[in-house]
């Protein structure tokens, strides 16, 4: 039996045949390279960060709402031609953080995560002369890409560099005397270590000061977490502590691939 409309094996070409089994054999490479190599946020991710032709409602909301300074959006273009342009953050959501550092008056920002430093350069932007972002990463392959932009938007001077694990220099922090004296955190680094770095951040943010956690969406894998996944299993428990968390007020936005803004109490 065959189904309406469709033509029975047995009257098709020989070039037909193999034409339908390569096309099969074909997708299914596709879907697994797919599988294996591209994360489900990943794409989104590129996505996120310049206009796309076949999403005219985001067009919209990027051609209505964007106020891109002229340096930050010439790193943003020069990110998006680097392997890892992923990593990146949104530029809709670097501006919605932005947005709310002016409005809580922030002069004292953590990043754990920097990349290339677009949103340190953001942050920078957005300081008063005296501000300081205390910008945390392993090491400064990526971040060299930046640096020129932040010379050249004459702010480097307010951005400094921790070049080390993002624990280490939170316990330093701490051990300094800095506990609540920040205004806004990021984190945007490892997953694994996110409860780490969501706990230290907490006792390094004033109250009432904002933490902004990226990629709390993990590409919709947080709706059934595979226990193998360190990563996604990671997300997903301090999506589940953060909600019940009293010490803060809490957010979760669909932006990007997912932002949770936790206000400290």
């Amino acid at each position: 039996l065959t189904q309406p409309g469709t033509m029975p094996m047995s009257s098709m070409s020989k070039e037909a045949l193999i034409g339908t089994a390569t096309l099969g054999v074909v997708f299914t490479v596709g879907v697994w390279i797919g599988k294996k190599y591209f994360h489900p946020h990943t794409l989104s991710s590129l996505l996120k960060s310049h206009k796309m032709k076949n999403d005219p409602l985001m067009n919209y909301v990027l051609d209505h709402s964007l106020r891109e300074h002229s340096v930050l959006k010439k790193l943003r273009l020069c990110t998006l031609g680097h392997p890892k342009c992923e990593m990146m953050v949104a530029c809709e959501h670097a501006q919605l953080m932005g947005n709310l550092a002016r409005l809580i008056n922030a002069k004292k920002v953590l990043e754990i995560g920097v990349y290339t430093g677009y949103n340190a350069l953001n942050m920078a932007l957005i300081l008063p002369d005296d501000g300081k972002v205390i910008a945390c990463d392993i090491n400064e392959d990526y971040i060299s890409i930046g640096k020129p932009f932040w010379k050249e938007a004459g702010v480097d001077h307010k951005i400094e560099l921790r070049i080390k694990p993002a624990i280490q220099t939170l316990e330093e922090l701490l051990t300094a005397g800095e506990a609540e004296t920040f205004d806004f955190a990021f984190i945007d680094a490892d997953k694994v270590n996110m409860d780490e770095y969501y706990e230290r951040s907490l006792r390094l943010l004033r109250r009432g000061g904002v933490m902004a956690i990226d990629n709390v969406l993990w590409g919709g894998k947080v709706l059934n977490p595979d226990k193998n996944d360190l990563d996604t299993q990671s997300i997903h428990r301090l999506n589940e502590k953060i909600v019940q968390d009293t010490r803060v007020i809490v957010s979760m936005l669909t932006i990007a691939d997912g932002v949770t803004l936790a206000i400290k109490i």
